[in-house]
């Protein structure tokens, strides 16, 4: 069998926990920051955990993780 190749931008966007679970940055922390409240944005900051639906997909385009 061929070995199979990571997509980049995959690798790039995700990482696995210490658990096995594929962790994801959260969304609406890039720009239009001045009228959201430091609390969000903190909150928003953090690392979450890729939904159950999505991961066989973040899995299969990180066959080595």
């Amino acid at each position: 069998m061929p070995k199979l190749k990571t997509r980049r931008s995959a690798a790039k966007r995700f990482k696995r926990s210490g658990s096995g679970k594929f962790m994801r940055r959260k969304a609406y922390k890039n720009h239009l920051l001045e009228h959201k409240g430091p609390d969000r944005k903190s909150r928003l900051s953090k690392k979450t955990v890729v939904s159950e639906q999505d991961a066989e997909n973040v899995r299969a385009m990180m066959p080595y993780s």
